[in-house]
């Protein structure tokens, strides 16, 4: 089994070769830090994962593409504004943003490049990502001015920044690093995210940024991205509304000098290099939920015995998502009959006669039989801030677990003025 190493109060800048920072830009309050720079000291390997909703921000439309390329060298992240449902213009204005870091990071001369060097990248390989309200223009001149003010504030030490520059809803910056050693050398993975609200498993379910300094190509990095994302990020629901700008973006700069030739599946430490991709990304997964607009509960669904994994993921998604069983959470109210109802209706091959449900280690159905017989105990199961729900289908062999919260009154106070 792997080893590494946590870092506390790591982030986006704890591999080697990478800067950020935050800065504020008025894009939608006054005095708050609203932009945010990732940038590496030369170009690196890129891969990216995108929303699967039909309605994109202009952002997505062209990181999209421009991921393809394989390398990039610095992302512009903006909140209090999507640029969604922006159309034409909207896509210029993303253009226009990456053309304005591409041109302040070739004039820059301190830490990111030597003096006299010519350090202007591509505009292809600045990607751009947008969150906030829907249907509203970038302002593009204070945006403008908050990208130059960024790439002239860049640091080592500005990830605690750039987080912070990122959020939203959020109540509280979300930030994990771990490193490791592969071929004698230590390698270290480390990311921010934001995500509250608008959480539903289907990739990305948030704004995600991974760094690493391993020696990896696009390739490789696109499929261990891929791997990890499906058991973490595709895990995570808040209230299952998939926003129009999900993306996720991981950077390798190769900074470590390890592997000594790139990482791919044929090297014997593959498997440690995605068990530790897969380590940050679950704890941001995790704080994503944990973080979850109004949330008072973080509830693990786990669907066993499901007649196929399909199966097993269907019924899990469909308890964690259902408002019903979020608002007994929240009200403490074991009311059971919800989840095999969720269940039920989920695609999933059900028998109530063969199912069970387990709050913590209390089982309240077994077999088609009422078997909660302490309310109380149930109940006290539910008045911590962390549980889990079981439902054993006892069909098969299929697994699966989401990560998921309960809904509280404040929930709906948080979205029913989050434009006026």
């Amino acid at each position: 089994m792997v080893t590494f190493e946590k870092i506390l109060g790591g982030g986006i800048t704890s591999a080697q070769g990478f800067f950020a920072c935050g800065v504020a830009a008025a894009i939608k309050y006054e005095g708050r830090m609203d932009v945010a720079l990732v940038a590496a000291e030369k170009r690196c390997a890129v891969a990216g994962m995108f929303t699967t909703n039909q309605v994109v921000a202009a952002p997505v439309l062209l990181d999209r593409e421009r991921v393809k390329n394989g390398y990039a060298r610095a992302i512009l992240i903006n909140s209090g504004c999507a640029n969604a449902c922006t159309g034409e213009q909207g896509l210029a204005d993303a253009k226009e943003s990456a053309r304005i870091v591409a041109e302040a990071l070739g004039g820059r001369t301190s830490s990111c490049a030597a003096a006299g060097e010519d350090n202007r990248p591509p505009e292809d390989e600045i990607l751009v990502c947008s969150t906030g309200v829907i249907g509203v223009y970038l302002p593009m001149e204070r945006l403008a001015a908050g990208a130059k003010s960024a790439v002239a504030a860049l640091s080592p030490n500005g990830g605690a920044d750039a987080v912070r520059a990122i959020m939203t809803t959020d109540t509280v910056p979300k930030e994990a690093a771990v490193a490791l050693t592969i071929d004698g050398k230590r390698v270290v993975i480390g990311g921010m995210c934001k995500g509250s609200g608008m959480i539903e498993p289907r990739m990305a379910t948030m704004l995600g940024f991974v760094t690493t300094d391993a020696n990896i190509g696009p390739q490789a990095l696109d499929t261990a991205l891929r791997l990890a994302v499906e058991k973490t990020f595709n895990r995570a629901v808040v209230d299952g509304d998939q926003s129009t700008n999900d993306t996720i973006l991981i950077m390798a700069s190769g900074g470590a000098g390890a592997p000594r030739t790139p990482l791919t599946p044929a090297h014997p430490q593959w498997p440690d290099f995605c068990a530790a991709l897969r380590e940050v990304c679950d704890q941001l997964a995790r704080k994503i939920v944990m973080d979850g607009e109004g949330a008072t509960k973080f509830v693990t669904v786990r669907v066993k015995g499901a007649a196929t994994e399909r199966d097993a993921q269907l019924a899990a998604r469909s308890i964690a998502k259902s408002a019903l069983v979020k608002t007994s959470w929240f009200g403490c109210d074991p009311n059971w009959g919800r989840v095999m109802c969720a269940a039920g209706y989920s695609g999933a091959m059900v028998d109530d006669q063969k199912a069970q449900v387990f709050y913590g280690a209390e089982c309240v159905f077994d077999h088609g039989k009422v078997v909660m017989r302490d309310r109380d105990r149930v109940q006290a199961v539910m008045k911590e801030r962390q549980f889990e729900v079981v439902v054993s289908l006892n069909l098969g062999n299929g697994e699966d677990t989401v990560y998921t919260c309960d809904f509280s009154y404040d929930y709906v106070k948080i979205n029913g003025d989050y434009t006026t």
